[in-house]
């Protein structure tokens, strides 16, 4: 079974949204998070999907994904605190039903511009490898600095890159880490980071263009502005 984990707990602050969180903002009538959830529910290998959700816009999730005919959640659950806190609560909450071999894809609910492909990259690549970790290549040279500000390295560009989603994994090597990061107190960036933590080697799988998390005003105007150049592009063929 492939399931996706999609977390959308968090409230937005750096969004400066007084009337809702970044992930229930509207494009073209819908919310950013039902664009990023349609990718997994109209994937021909994903299974189920969990949402991990503010607690006081669960009722609007339901609602949405009633609108938007989205038939794969079969998990939704209150968020943490944090991310790390999020994802535990889903992981958690799909135990009763996943199995140990299971593959779940971890996403962020306000990261929009996948596609079909990297998701079914991610899949494959958990079979082969045990796991994948979305990554962008650096572009730019990336500095290393110590608390004093003082440049401590400067890694080639060719070996350094920025994750970001899915990362997917088997159910019980993600559910265990998560078990015990509990227990020794350990809060982790994201799941390749608490993954990496505990001693696994992770496979990189690389992004597609554009995968950008919508976190601030400006990167929801980016948003809009792929999104709607990559409608035109199919409706004119430019």
């Amino acid at each position: 079974m492939n399931t996706a984990l999609i977390f959308a707990g968090g409230t937005g602050q750096r969004m400066n949204s007084k009337s809702k969180p970044k992930q229930f903002l509207e494009l073209h009538g819908k919310p950013i998070l039902i664009h990023t959830i349609e990718h997994f529910e109209n994937h021909p290998d994903i299974d189920y999907i969990c949402i991990v959700c503010l607690q006081s816009w669960i009722d609007e999730l339901y609602k949405n994904l009633k609108k938007y005919g989205i038939s794969k959640v079969r998990w939704v659950t209150a968020g943490g605190n944090t991310g790390h806190e999020s994802i535990y609560n889903g992981l958690k909450v799909m135990s009763e039903d996943c199995k140990d071999d299971d593959i779940v894809l971890i996403h962020d609910g306000v990261r929009p511009l996948i596609t079909g492909e990297l998701i079914s990259q991610n899949i494959d690549a958990v079979k082969k490898y045990g796991n994948a970790i979305t990554v962008e290549k650096a572009i730019e040279s990336i500095a290393e600095f110590d608390e004093n500000d003082m440049i401590t390295e400067m890694p080639p560009r060719d070996f350094v890159g920025v994750a970001k989603a899915p990362q997917s994994f088997y159910f019980k090597d993600i559910w265990e880490v998560h078990k015990r990061a509990k227990e020794d107190g350990f809060l982790s960036i994201d799941p390749s980071h608490l993954m990496n933590h505990y001693g696994y080697r992770l496979h990189k799988i690389n992004s597609t263009p554009y995968n950008i998390k919508i976190t601030t005003p400006s990167d929801y105007y980016v948003f809009r502005a792929l999104f709607e150049a990559k409608e035109n592009s199919q409706i004119f063929g430019i």
